[in-house]
């Protein structure tokens, strides 16, 4: 992806208030806000052998998701190439809907007393089942939800982040401001973002993306090139997620049962594994 021309830059794009506003809404109700009402809503209404709430908002998102994100694109002042960001989209869908289906197995599992900071095969309501082979699905399908799914998701998710992010920098330093309800806003999608991170177990792509967001930056300033409002927003947004994402793991850091569960390097534990272990399992 080639720098930004002079004729891109003074091309400076107003602040996209409504897409970002919908983006930010979208992803608090229909991604945070699904496994949530799935354990609000009362079993009755959402049986066990069919989707859940949660499971509509999910399909919800994964067509909402990816329109606002081609309608992110065409708002740019930069012409982005289309194939990739064509294939993009289509990869991002396939792996929103794999997540879709492991996902809505592994939450209907809570009902079971299903753990999630516990692995798999440590779970008490799998270790005994029989035959063990039925061990190795329960498997596979984490492995469809964490692994396959995430990638597929997020991996085109940030690189069309990224794509756009190339095309915010304009000329005039006069324009490199944000306004007031691109600050509000800010708070919100920083913290959204911190429960993708941490919940989707994407901290390396998060990391790497933010990285080559602050290289372009610095290599567009040499040129006398600033990021313009949109910009702003989606690298102030980024900033604070690595803040957010630096504290969580500070304050969980000698915790021994998540520690046991995130053996790697990298040390980033899950909302919802928390959540089983330190909130549920008082009540």
């Amino acid at each position: 992806h080639g720098s930004v021309s002079a004729d891109e830059a003074a091309r400076t794009a107003p602040f996209h208030l409504d897409l970002w506003f919908y983006f930010t809404l979208q992803n608090w109700v229909l991604d945070f806000g699904r496994p949530i009402a799935m354990l609000v809503f009362p079993l009755e209404w959402f049986p066990l052998n069919k989707p859940s709430v949660g499971d509509y908002f999910h399909m919800a998102y994964n067509v909402i998701t990816p329109f606002l994100l081609l309608k992110l694109i065409e708002r740019s002042p930069r012409t982005l190439p289309r194939s990739i960001t064509y294939v993009s989209i289509i990869i991002f869908i396939m792996g929103a809907s794999i997540h879709l289906v492991g996902d809505s197995v592994n939450h209907r599992l809570l009902f079971s007393g299903y753990q999630h900071h516990l692995s798999v095969r440590e779970n008490p309501i799998i270790k005994n089942l029989k035959p063990e082979t039925l061990i190795d699905s329960f498997e596979l399908l984490y492995y469809y939800d964490e692994y396959l799914g995430h990638c597929m998701w997020y991996i085109p998710f940030f690189l069309i982040l990224f794509m756009y992010f190339s095309g915010c920098f304009t000329a005039s330093k006069a324009e490199s401001l944000m306004p007031g309800p691109a600050l509000l806003l800010v708070a919100p999608s920083g913290l959204y973002y911190w429960y993708l991170v941490t919940e989707g177990q994407i901290f390396i792509l998060f990391i790497f993306t933010f990285f080559a967001m602050l290289a372009l930056v610095l290599h567009q300033k040499r040129k006398r090139l600033f990021l313009d409002s949109n910009g702003l927003f989606l690298f102030s947004s980024f900033a604070l997620t690595l803040l957010l994402v630096a504290l969580w793991v500070a304050w969980l850091w000698n915790d021994p049962v998540l520690r046991k569960k995130y053996p790697g390097v990298i040390y980033v534990p899950e909302p919802w594994a928390f959540y089983t272990l330190h909130v549920s399992s008082r009540h």
